[in-house]
């Protein structure tokens, strides 16, 4: 599984679009569930994820346990992580970079904040290769 992370319009969707031409791109919870990556897997194909914080927002409304929402997230990237090792498909994930900047005076907005924090914390921590992206450009973190 391959991370790439960054700012809002930093250029994550143009350089995984160029590293990865042909990939299946889906949005987490289209289809009203977060595990529909699953019936993407394609054998040979990237699967690109991305639209994270809008699933996250909806959720939060949904969940008003951050710990269980955290966790049930984890459990969805490591399932990822096996089917990726398990060769079902290469996955790529894209998360944007909101922790930076002026912290949220709304709790509802603070909350968003730290969660889409702590998936990039997880997502990073069982990831391949991670990538931050700014101006157009990549580094490798891992």
């Amino acid at each position: 599984m391959q991370l790439f992370i960054g700012g809002a319009c930093a250029g994550k969707r143009d350089l995984v679009a160029a590293r990865f031409p042909g990939a299946f791109w889906w949005k987490v919870g289209e289809g009203g569930t977060l595990s529909g990556w699953r019936d993407r897997l394609v054998p040979g194909r990237c699967l690109v994820i991305t639209t994270w914080t809008d699933w996250l927002a909806r959720s939060l409304v949904e969940e008003p346990d951050d710990d269980r929402l955290r966790e049930r997230l984890a459990d969805e990237l490591v399932a990822m992580s096996e089917a990726e090792r398990q060769g079902e498909a290469t996955i790529v994930l894209i998360l944007p970079e909101i922790g930076r900047g002026i912290v949220p005076v709304a709790p509802e907005d603070r909350r968003l904040r730290d969660l889409a924090g702590w998936l990039a914390q997880d997502a990073a921590s069982i990831a391949e290769a991670v990538w931050y992206v700014r101006h157009g450009l990549a580094r490798r973190l891992r």
